[in-house]
């Protein structure tokens, strides 16, 4: 069998140093899985140095060898700078779903009592981001103009793929765009979601406007699964919201996700769904849970046996860890982030030995 190779994105401050912590994890001692790592260095110095060439060739090597595990990164404000790595990354691959997924966190109180798992299924490309913009006019009289546009094959995606993660995770497709506004536009998505509803039946389909659907998150019982399948702009706003509503946006891993004819993931992206957070660079208390559950992501679409098993140990471990009161500051807790990790692989090859004499 040919050794699964992950291309390794490197980052900024703290995103390195939690992309270390991860691949901790992920290290064949712990997990029982050899991974060749082929890495990049996605740091702004050296965007910056490449003219963001090296972010093209880390593009091209997921695209050959389909894993991805990629570290924060900073995205410079500048018009005339680099720009968003993430950005070319999703278009390079051709990358049309961003999923993630908002879980209960043990000892962290969620919001309005929801405590089932919630993810929002995003559009990766199109949308608000990367839509022309222009202003005319002086003054007062001055206007601003923005021109976005969606696909099918992306709106087709979005909704296909939120239906097939609502059977896996037994959930209902819930929410939707604001195509009474926008029928031409956000339209479009609708008209694929109730497409995807025909075809798979047997997933319950609660369809809601944009405005609704947040109000509702707020307000409903909390004790039933939701996929939430939404525009580009609509879902980084969600999935900011979901995350919050379980107590930290540190709880949970983003993927990136694109896809082949037969609707079969071709390129799959791990990330942690924040920032870089300078000030908690060098100090040993940034939170590396999201990344590590990034590892359990990406282990889950490598093809074998003992990396689903490797999942699921990441998994487990890393929540057993927090339930048992060891967590970083952000979580009630008193670990720094290697003491955190520490925990999580001690867990990890105590369930992996345990599991291999069942």
């Amino acid at each position: 069998m040919t050794t699964p190779t992950v291309v390794v994105l490197q980052g900024d401050q703290t995103g390195e140093e939690l992309l270390g912590e991860a691949l901790r994890v992920m290290d064949r001692s712990v997990i029982d899985v050899e991974l060749q790592l082929l890495r990049f260095d996605l740091s702004l110095e050296h965007r910056r140095a490449t003219a963001n060439q090296v972010v093209f060739d880390a593009a091209a090597a997921m695209k050959v060898h389909r894993l991805g595990l990629k570290a924060a990164t900073i995205t410079p404000e500048a018009k005339d700078d680099v720009g968003s790595p993430n950005a070319i990354l999703r278009k390079a691959i051709d990358g049309k779903v961003i999923v993630r997924t908002g879980r209960k966190l043990p000892r962290v109180r969620p919001v309005a009592g929801i405590h089932a798992p919630i993810s929002v299924v995003r559009m990766a490309v199109g949308d608000a981001y990367g839509a022309k913009e222009w202003r005319e006019g002086d003054g007062v009289d001055e206007v601003a103009y923005r021109t976005e546009a969606i696909s099918r094959g992306v709106c087709r995606s979005v909704a296909e793929y939120a239906f097939l993660h609502a059977r896996k995770m037994g959930a209902t497709v819930f929410g939707g765009p604001k195509y009474t506004v926008s029928p031409v536009y956000e339209g479009m998505l609708k008209e694929e979601m109730d497409a995807a509803a025909a075809r798979h039946p047997d997933i319950r389909y609660d369809p809601q406007l944009i405005d609704a659907t947040y109000a509702l998150l707020l307000s409903n019982a909390g004790d039933e699964p939701l996929v939430i399948p939404s525009l580009n702009r609509d879902g980084d706003c969600l999935s900011d919201l979901v995350m919050q509503l379980f107590g930290s946006i540190a709880g949970a891993e983003s993927v990136l996700l694109a896809f082949d004819e037969r609707f079969q993931p071709s390129v799959v992206m791990a990330e942690a769904p924040h920032g870089t957070a300078p000030r908690l660079q060098g100090k040993n208390v940034a939170n590396p849970l999201a990344m590590i559950l990034a590892v359990g992501a990406l282990l889950s679409y490598v093809d074998d046996a003992r990396a689903v098993n490797a999942s699921r140990a990441v998994y487990e471990a890393a929540l057993e860890a927090v339930h048992e009161g060891i967590a970083t500051a952000d979580l009630g807790g008193h670990a720094g982030t290697n003491e955190f990790t520490d925990a999580v692989i001690e867990r990890v090859r105590r369930k992996l030995d345990v599991w291999s004499t069942l």
